[in-house]
């Protein structure tokens, strides 16, 4: 029998699980609220649109719904359709229902997209047809393929909301700090609780030892991941500091090209997934010697007169301007001045405070949400623009400072993305005069 299906949400993820629904002979109808949605130009002519507010009636003649990350499972229609038998999945459920091979995933406030991007590069290296999707911006539809190896996805907890029976050969949720929370009624453990279904059908659980929130309700898992010599930890060899498996070291700290103490975990966490697929250590550490990071991801943009500038526009919450802060302070000897805001998201930013003055000399403040960053303490200053704060932060440096852009906020105030407000800053300080 036919199921009657809608995809609720255009733009990428819906075009991409349109398309994939017609090649697997079912033909959508498509509702988006907007009246310009993104991707409406390459919708296949078979599906029907249907623009504006969405009717939890209408939306309860259907068997099942394909919901898109953006839109909350609490709207009044995707309720009232729920509420009359309609399943409400989203396209990771869709992918778990088709997969063949073998996937690992990865979820977390920080350290995402560097984490799956280097297991994916662990598996080619070793020679692996792999395929890397899901929140990373590549719908995981998109690469499903007869001929894959493995897959690796990273997944939000808004893909997790709608996912109930992926099966994973390696999970880890690799940390977890205040974000999204305007999507989850301000509450940490609602949030914590869509990120603990990554969990549901793993073979390897792995968590963050340091992050006791990363751990199951039951306590159970296979590996952890942290600063000591436990299972994939940290050593000393020869008086160096070497990532280590079971206390065994197997690759210098040194030899990473991604920066911080934040990477390193990065770094055990990939390897630990990579096990789980069955990469080879070699692979792994050919990968190590020679990834050195994503864009917006505390990359040096330039070296001036002695000050460094640094772009983690992806650091787009509190403890992943923290985790950035900290990564760049050790060996540090002049100040750091942090450039910060923009949508706030519903985040307390009391955890900045407890920079200022110490390891954040100077925090320049703009966006719609710098305002409440401005009143963390006097080691702040407010303007309207980035660029404003650009112009200021050249104009006090010294050598051997840092100037770093981690806003520990979305930017859609000012710009078109995270990807969007580092672009813009990275220009700007190549401009400087």
């Amino acid at each position: 029998m036919t199921v009657k299906t809608a995809v609720i949400g255009l733009g990428k993820s819906g075009l991409s699980t349109v398309n994939f629904l017609i090649r697997n002979g079912i033909v959508p109808d498509v509702y988006d609220t907007r009246e310009h949605p993104a991707g409406e130009e390459n919708l296949p002519e078979s599906c029907r649109l249907v623009k504006g507010e969405l009717s939890g009636e209408l939306l309860g003649t259907y068997d099942e719904l394909v919901v898109g990350p953006g839109l909350a499972l609490s709207l009044p229609a995707l309720q009232e359709a729920a509420s009359q038998g309609v399943s409400i999945i989203g396209d990771i459920e869709l992918f778990a229902r088709y997969c063949q091979a073998p996937v690992v995933g990865v979820t977390g406030s920080n350290g995402k997209s560097t984490v799956v991007t280097l297991v994916s590069l662990m598996a080619e290296a070793a020679g692996l047809n792999c395929g890397l999707g899901g929140n990373i911006g590549i719908p995981a539809l998109d690469v499903l393929a007869e001929d894959r190896d493995c897959y690796v996805l990273e997944l939000s907890s808004f893909e997790l909301e709608t996912t109930s029976s992926l099966r994973l050969v390696g999970a880890t949720i690799l940390n977890l700090s205040e974000d999204h929370l305007d999507r989850y009624d301000g509450k940490m453990e609602l949030y914590l609780r869509a990120k603990q279904r990554i969990f549901a059908h793993a073979d390897r659980i792995i968590v963050n030892r340091e992050d006791v929130a990363t751990i199951p309700p039951n306590g159970h898992y296979f590996a952890s991941f942290g600063g000591s010599g436990d299972s994939y930890g940290i050593t000393l060899k020869d008086n160096e500091e070497w990532l280590s498996v079971a206390g065994t070291p197997v690759f210098p700290v040194s030899g990473l090209k991604i920066y911080g103490r934040h990477n390193q975990m990065n770094a055990l966490a990939a390897m630990a997934l990579a096990d789980a697929l069955g990469v080879s250590r070699e692979a792994q550490n050919r990968v190590l010697s020679s990834f050195s990071g994503l864009p917006h991801r505390c990359r040096l943009v330039r070296e001036r007169n002695g000050v460094r500038w640094y772009n983690d526009s992806k650091a787009t919450n509190v403890g992943s301007t923290l985790a950035a802060v900290a990564g760049l302070k050790s060996g540090l000897k002049g100040r750091i001045i942090l450039l910060a805001g923009g949508l706030g998201k519903g985040q307390d930013f009391t955890p900045i405070k407890n920079l200022l003055g110490h390891e954040v000399s100077l925090m320049l403040c703009f966006g719609r949400d710098g305002g409440m960053l401005r009143e963390l303490g006097p080691e702040t200053a407010l303007f309207e623009t980035m660029a404003e704060a650009v112009e200021y932060a050249d104009g006090i440096v010294r050598p051997g400072d840092v100037v770093l852009l981690a806003p520990a906020c979305a930017s859609f105030d000012q710009f078109k993305g995270f990807e969007d407000r580092g672009d813009k800053f990275a220009a700007m300080v190549e401009n400087l005069a």
